[in-house]
């Protein structure tokens, strides 16, 4: 699969070019390995993006998905919302993530 244009952080430039199946190849062409757990909180800050047009920030998504941020943390090993959001195919996260 060909990938959209990417920005230097590896975000789409445009939005409108995501799909799971981008979103999937995105991970994939940075070595990064997306399991189920790690995909069902893609889509679930999918719909929070569709639903308050804004990233989460991590406290606030920790809760609407009812777990503890910590487990967050420990799934993806890193700030979660950066790796969220891109393959997410959302707008880069803005403070501290």
């Amino acid at each position: 699969m060909e990938l959209p244009d990417r920005d230097g952080d590896g975000y789409l430039v445009n939005m409108d070019d995501w799909t799971p199946e981008v979103g999937r190849a995105m991970a994939e062409a940075d070595s990064f390995e997306l399991n189920d757990a790690r995909w069902e909180q893609i889509m679930k800050a999918r719909d929070y993006y569709e639903e308050f047009s804004m990233v989460p920030p991590i406290r606030k998504f920790a809760k609407y998905i009812n777990q503890d941020q910590k487990e967050v943390f420990n799934l993806w090993m890193t700030g979660p919302m950066k790796p969220i959001t891109k393959y997410g195919g959302m707008p880069k996260p803005t403070g501290c993530v």
